[in-house]
């Protein structure tokens, strides 16, 4: 909805258009749809199949949804995530018969598998299919879409979800940040984690960001953008502390197994890396210091994440690596990534035409309506 793009195939070719934006407003949305029409006419372009996002009130997908019944055109629903991978692949020139690489597609927010929302996502992929392997803690966010507006609001469930709140007011009580969310109606709101009513749960890589933000006080009230939290916290990263620090004061996440849909599945643990802020916080560590100790840690992470799952012998062993979402904009995480990938051995395939966010999502659409339009004829 918010960084829109459509992207038409033709002759083999992709052709992405323009960034047009966020939907919900009349006049881009208005553009989006006179685009499209122009897009047709100067391309002399008839579709076969049209490609939507699984989400079911985007409405790109409303759209591509009634487009494709007026028509009689086939429809393919493509898993955000599985979008996102398919379009580094896709612009790093990976081929169709290449096989699967494991993808990692970190981001705020995208439609998953049974109406769930993910994240934070590490992925077997190829341009047809997809498998996941592993994901970030799923974490609720109190008021649903005012969890990205408010960053607290995440710092809040993130703490509760890990300590609980006697834990933190026994152990933390000193600290400014739980004085500040002692100020919040929290009654209100741990009744929404509860009851799960307002407070969907995700396992976002991006709403871990703006808890992280917020807890060393950086938007912690509200942003005034998507994104801003992160992009303050990374701006402020102590570069001598990034690059020379010890590897043992990076903050530390664990892996343990999560039971999703009746299987065990590895996921990102962040509990070892709250207790290390907070003792950082009472410690009154600059705030630059913590932000490089949390970019180096999340990466050490990930790139951890990635050799277990790569390294499982069950037909899944991969030395090819794509990274994508929107999280991946983070130069200093991103750098720190594929610099602790490229040391295990790995190919680490980035973008660097299409930006990592959702304005490459309709380019991997476009190329998994493709592989699975060819798929079905060849069936």
């Amino acid at each position: 909805e918010l960084k829109n793009t459509f992207c038409l195939v033709k002759d083999n070719h992709l052709i992405p258009s323009q960034h047009i934006g966020d939907l919900e407003d009349a006049a881009a949305l208005a553009d989006y749809q006179r685009n499209i029409d122009d897009y047709r006419r100067l391309f002399d372009f008839s579709p076969a199949c049209v490609v939507i996002d699984r989400h079911p009130e985007y409405l790109s997908a409303k759209i591509g949804r009634a487009a494709a019944e007026k028509h009689g055109l086939r429809l393919i629903e493509a898993q955000h995530h599985h979008a996102h991978l398919a379009a580094c692949l896709a612009e790093n020139g990976w081929p169709a018969d290449g096989g699967k690489v494991l993808g990692v597609a970190l981001d705020g927010l995208g439609y998953g598998d049974r109406g769930q929302l993910w994240g934070g996502e590490f992925l077997h992929v190829d341009y047809a299919s997809y498998e996941r392997l592993a994901t970030f803690k799923p974490v609720a966010m109190p008021g649903g879409a005012m969890a990205a507006r408010e960053p607290w609001r995440n710092t809040y469930a993130h703490l509760m979800a890990e300590l609980g709140w006697a834990r933190l007011k026994n152990d933390y009580g000193e600290l400014e940040l739980v004085r500040f969310l002692e100020s919040k109606p929290l009654q209100t709101y741990q009744r929404m984690i509860e009851s799960g009513r307002g407070a969907p749960v995700a396992g976002s890589c991006g709403r871990l960001f703006d808890a992280f933000a917020a807890a060393v006080g950086i938007c912690r009230e509200s942003v005034n953008h998507e994104g801003e939290a992160a992009m303050r916290l990374e701006s402020i990263v102590d570069r001598d502390a990034l690059a020379n620090e010890d590897e043992s004061l990076a903050y530390p996440f664990t892996a343990p197994r999560l039971n999703v849909g009746g299987a065990a599945m590895p996921y990102i643990e962040p509990l070892s890396m709250w207790q290390a802020a907070l003792g950082d916080l009472i410690l009154n560590t600059p705030k630059g210091v913590m932000a490089a100790r949390f970019h180096r840690g999340l990466a050490r992470a990930i790139a951890t994440m990635v050799k277990r799952l790569a390294d499982k012998d069950d037909g899944r062993a991969a030395d090819t690596v794509a990274l994508s979402g929107g999280v991946f904009q983070n130069k200093v995480l991103l750098e720190q990534t594929c610099e602790r990938l490229h040391s295990m051995g790995y190919r680490v395939l980035t973008h660097a035409v299409l930006p990592p966010n959702d304005g490459c999502i309709s380019v991997g659409q476009a190329v998994i309506g493709l592989a699975q339009y060819h798929q079905k004829r060849e069936d």
